[in-house]
């Protein structure tokens, strides 16, 4: 599947949710950074995007709560090297009850470059009973005020066609 080329600058209304400078130990033997790397910084970015609707560390403890991933995409547009600095930016596209459809979004800061996508649908969950549950108040709301904002934006996500909320 050929990826639609976005221009970055359509990028830069979207949160940074996480930001790394790839380490020498990421290398494979392409001399770029290894595509197990990319779910690594995918997941970390995924901390930082939970933090902006409320899901952070202490929710989680006190509510007894968490997510799972129920489905991935991922698109490798442009190689990531070495040294190169990555920002991940995050856009959320819909939601259920228990569901949130989003994509990140690597850029390459160093070779301005998008060098992939990854897009998600996650599921809110009571983690005591081990099973989806829907949003407490406060975070859908935080989630719909999010899902608004993105949705002005001027261009469509470039999801795969296959996943939905």
């Amino acid at each position: 599947m050929r990826h639609p080329d976005l221009p970055l600058d359509c990028l830069e209304p979207l949160p940074v949710v996480y930001r790394a400078v790839i380490p020498p130990d990421y290398k494979d033997r392409m001399n770029h950074m290894n595509v197990r790397w990319y779910m690594v910084l995918y997941d970390e970015a995924g901390d930082g995007l939970f933090t902006l609707f409320g899901q952070t560390p202490d929710y989680y403890a006190s509510q007894g709560a968490g997510g799972f991933d129920l489905e991935h995409h991922v698109n490798y547009l442009n190689e990531v090297r070495i040294g190169d600095t990555v920002a991940i930016r995050a856009r959320l596209l819909r939601r259920t009850a228990k569901r949130l459809h989003y994509m990140l979004f690597m850029v390459n800061e160093t070779r301005g470059l998008l060098s992939s996508t990854f897009e998600c649908v996650n599921s809110h969950a009571d983690l005591r009973l081990r099973r989806t549950s829907p949003y407490p108040d406060t975070i859908a709301a935080r989630l719909d005020d999010l899902i608004a904002a993105h949705s002005r934006l001027t261009w469509v996500a470039p999801v795969c066609g296959a996943m939905n909320a």
